[in-house]
């Protein structure tokens, strides 16, 4: 379990054939990849449906798990192809999937339960709460959000039972996943969909760098015993794009890791960095020095390196065990027995004949029999009973040790699984006839005002804990979109005190919070980046206490039409969305914070000027410039609508609230977003 990881296992990512290949041969324990278009990376090479079930096979002969990435949000209109996917993982023999849409986790746990369910770092568990709730709702396994410590990485380890999964290698995303919605917002290409076309890579500035939104890769492969030792189960490779030669180096690094050796730091620096490597996250040294871009030595370093990778893979690995048994008797055809410990074949071969001059000893069976060269196996043990004075072909024997391999190899390839059967989920939406509630959030108490039309006011925890006066039937705490360990206890004590006070709602828009708000008795409104696309993950986070719940922003007016739950539902109408949100500040240099004061802002190499605001010294919010704005669209009649204010002065929101009511355009640039669009 979690709490007490024994046995670790290397995981490593397989984008396509030549890169699974890469991973078992150069000693991963386990590999990822994709199936079909629900995985987020979705312009990997990955599996063909023909290819993928002999890629689980593969793997299954070598004694390496296979977990299947459906790490996707997905619409309802998709949800025939999802369950055609989730059936031909099932039937393949794959051990897990990871997924991210509690719409897929529901599938799977309630149809396909020889599944192990993994909880994808898109869910961006970085909380205790959050992995207990995960824990509780049937998930095996949980992928750690990049941005934790390791203090913190032990902590939530030593409250759970189940296992954890943690990145040790690869590209550091500048926003927490699944909380990034620049590309999306930018260009349709939604990170949540597994198309990230990766704007943060280009020159954002602010006053201290350039690169601003740009991490160096983490390597922690040095602090693998660590992260042993604080109970992480399984050592994460980040790669599904990257060359057979990277997943080679990445994966021979950690196993000399775990062997106590000193892995070849260098020669993963050459193969692929953005100038260098940070343990950053890990050793809560959050600075400046985080930072870093792909450049032209980066580039070249590859050239001197990649020779020598390949031959980590060249050939097969020796790594399943097997006990060998030979017999050869008089009058009686001769015996090959090979087994593995728990699958076992017997072939048969010539009767001897009696030998003239030379007879066969054991010396010369086994090097005919062990001749295992171009297989995965290696020989335990050889139990060798031959009678004296008779002989057998040669070529004989090696046809026996090829036919014994070839059945071994079938038999450890086979997968009682058979195919499910099981009835599309209908969902049929009612109407809402009523007018549409208008709720006003407010980034902080000195925005709010009250309107006779408004039905519930959202403001920040913190915001609401320092300003009780403002309590009411209609006001609702929102919790912070990143809640780390140590903030847990003082939340939830905050949460209570509120509570006595008179609130009876409060806003998650992670499912950490969402413990934490059931935990204190207040009831669940589930937010925008919950990232709610479909009928069922809807009814899911229904199901687990969210009274109603906003839509995401990245979904389609015309899709949000369709989308059917038993609570109220509603959307964004205007509102700065957030575009990322991360731990690693881009104001912090290499001292911490200095001078900030919680508000700063970064360009684009247009010269366009995007808002920055700290939350605390926790977290910071990068916000898109133009807001957006569903003003004289043809608005879905979902139960509720939400003025989303961010920094805007009071006298704007006021005029923003008029204008919306009125119907009337707006007098500043605004977008419609995704509302307009279908999401690729």
């Amino acid at each position: 379990m979690s709490n007490s990881a024994k046995n670790v296992e290397v995981l490593a990512p397989a984008g396509g054939k030549e890169q699974l290949y890469a991973a078992v041969r150069s000693g991963a324990d386990a590999v990822y990849f994709g199936a079909s278009d629900f995985n987020a990376r979705r312009n990997a090479e990955n599996f063909s449906d023909e290819d993928f079930s002999d890629a689980v096979k593969y793997c299954r002969i070598r004694g390496v798990k296979t977990y299947i990435a459906l790490n996707t949000l997905v619409f309802d209109k998709e949800l025939p192809k999802l369950l055609s996917t989730l059936s031909l993982i099932h039937k393949s023999g794959a051990d897990g999937v990871i997924v991210q849409d509690m719409a897929v986790a529901s599938i799977v746990k309630k149809y396909f339960p020889s599944l192990s369910l993994h909880a994808s770092t898109q869910m961006a568990v970085h909380n205790v709460s959050g992995a207990k709730e995960l824990q509780d709702y049937g998930f095996k396994r949980i992928v750690l959000a990049r941005e934790l410590s390791l203090k913190e990485i032990e902590k939530i380890c030593s409250e759970i039972q189940i296992e954890t999964e943690a990145f040790v290698h690869g590209a550091h995303c500048m926003s927490v996943s699944g909380m990034c919605y620049m590309s999306s917002v930018f260009g349709g290409r939604s990170g949540n969909r597994g198309l990230c076309a990766q704007p943060c890579r280009l020159n954002f500035k602010n006053d201290k760098r350039e690169y601003a939104l740009s991490l160096k890769d983490m390597s922690l492969i040095t602090h693998l015993a660590e992260l042993k030792n604080a109970g992480v189960n399984s050592f994460k490779i980040e790669g599904r794009m990257k060359r057979p030669e990277y997943v080679a180096a990445a994966v021979n690094a950690c196993r000399e890791g775990l062997e106590g050796k000193a892995p070849d730091i260098n020669a993963l620096k050459s193969v692929f960095s953005r100038s260098g490597f940070t343990d950053g996250y890990l050793t809560s040294k959050i600075n400046g020095g985080m930072f870093g871009h792909r450049q032209k030595e980066d580039v070249t370093a590859a050239k001197a390196v990649l020779p020598e990778l390949k031959r980590l893979y060249a050939k097969e690995r020796k790594s399943v065990e097997i006990s060998v048994k030979f017999s050869l008797k008089a009058n009686e055809n001769a015996a090959l027995v090979l087994s593995d410990g728990k699958n076992e074949v017997k072939v048969f071969g010539d009767v001897p004949e009696t030998a003239e001059r030379v007879s066969l000893n054991e010396e010369s069976a086994k090097n005919s029999l062990l001749k295992l060269g171009d297989t995965p196996f290696f020989c335990r043990d050889f139990i060798c009973d031959i009678e004296p004075g008779l002989i057998i072909r040669v070529s004989a024997l090696n046809g026996m040790r090829r036919e014994a391999c070839d059945k071994l190899f079938e038999k450890r390839a086979q997968t009682c699984r058979e195919e499910i059967y099981f009835p599309l989920p209908v969902f049929d939406r009612a109407e809402n006839k009523k007018a549409p509630e208008l709720r006003l959030r407010f980034g902080f108490a000195a925005q709010f005002f009250e309107m006779p039309d408004c039905d519930r006011y959202i403001m920040p925890l913190k915001e609401i804990y320092y300003h009780r006066e403002l309590i009411s039937e209609k006001l609702s705490a929102e919790l912070p979109a990143l809640i780390f360990p140590a903030d847990e206890e003082r939340i939830s004590g905050m949460l209570t005190e509120l509570k006595k006070a008179g609130l009876k709602t409060a806003v998650a828009e992670n499912i950490g919070a969402v413990r934490l708000i059931k935990d204190a008795g207040l009831f669940v409104s589930g937010g925008a980046q919950l990232n709610i696309l479909n009928s069922l993950a809807l009814r899911e986070y229904e199901a687990l206490g969210c009274l109603d719940n906003t839509l995401s922003f990245e979904l389609g007016f015309s899709d949000m039409k369709k989308i059917s739950g038993e609570g109220k539902t509603g959307f964004i109408a205007y509102g700065h969305l957030p575009l990322m949100r991360f731990r690693s500040c881009p104001e912090r240099d290499e001292t911490g914070c200095g001078e900030c004061r919680g508000r700063a802002v970064i360009t684009d190499r247009r010269g366009d000027k995007f808002n920055l605001l700290c939350s605390g010294k926790r977290f910071s919010t990068l916000y898109n410039p133009i807001p957006l704005y569903s003003g004289g669209l043809t608005e879905p009649k979902t139960e509720f609508r939400t003025l989303f204010f961010t920094y805007e002065s009071k006298e704007h929101c006021k005029k923003i609230t008029e204008t919306y009511l009125s119907g009337k355009k707006t007098d500043f640039p605004v977008t419609a977003g995704l509302y307009n669009k279908e999401l690729l």
